[in-house]
């Protein structure tokens, strides 16, 4: 969870899968570099990171996620149980998207944002222990409405390694296509500010519809991303609408 050296704000895209054991070795036969961010046998998350800019997170959820709906409304505020629970019933696919703010500016964003009309949840301190056994910490933020994105603090230490090469090309996220609702627009515009990574298009619902990748020198196959629409960059990043 690091913007790196990108100018974006963009922490990483989710991408929700049933099985994450299947989606790490999926997505390493179509060339990723694929890490996984606690140990194994008990893993929920993994890593695509790049070496510029925002990540790719592979998740997944335990089958009895629903139980956990209001513990975790308690734990991270009203609103945050939903957005779990939305993950797996949306399907396999790009499920949600981080924005990272530093921790010393996160009382003052969250603030401004709540100056503005978006309520946010509470901040969670989170400790995770990583496949090589180390710590790292981090905070996050989930807003109220559930398909909003939600703020993310970095690894603290950073967790970028120090090496990546994917075997496809890949180099970075070019852009980030996110549909805005009419209801969602202002809190989403106060959320991305003016990220040059994310492009927002008019949509039914707000959510993620897809991300370029830079340098990719390969067709992915579509049966492997797990319902992920991944693209390689096209040549004009005029299409759409950016922070309309």
């Amino acid at each position: 969870m690091t913007p790196g050296t990108s100018p974006s704000n963009c922490s990483h895209v989710l991408l929700w899968v049933r099985d994450l054991h299947q989606a790490v070795e999926d997505f390493r036969q179509q060339g990723f570099e694929v890490t996984y961010a606690t140990p194994k046998r008990s893993a929920q998350h993994a890593h695509i990171w790049f070496t510029h800019g925002p990540i790719i997170e592979l998740l997944t959820t335990p089958a009895n996620a629903r139980w956990f709906k209001w513990p975790i409304d308690l734990l991270a505020g009203r609103g945050a149980g939903r957005r779990m629970l939305r993950w797996p019933a949306q399907g396999e696919g790009l499920c949600d998207l981080a924005l990272c703010c530093d921790d010393q500016q996160l009382p003052q964003r969250l603030s401004e944002l709540r100056q503005h009309g978006v309520a946010m949840g509470r901040v969670v301190n989170w400790r995770r222990t990583c496949e090589d056994g180390r710590q790292t910490r981090f905070a996050f933020v989930y807003p109220r409405n559930d398909r909003l994105p939600f703020l993310v603090t970095p690894y603290r230490p950073a967790q970028h390694p120090d090496r990546i090469t994917h075997s496809n090309g890949a180099t970075g996220l070019a852009t980030i296509h996110l549909g805005v609702s009419l209801h969602d627009r202002h809190a989403v515009q106060r959320l991305v500010a003016d990220d040059p990574l994310i492009q927002l298009h008019s949509a039914t619902h707000t959510g993620l519809l897809g991300v370029e990748i830079d340098g990719l020198d390969r067709a992915l196959d579509d049966e492997r991303l797990h319902g992920a629409r991944l693209l390689p960059a096209s040549p004009s990043k005029a299409s759409g609408e950016r922070h309309a």
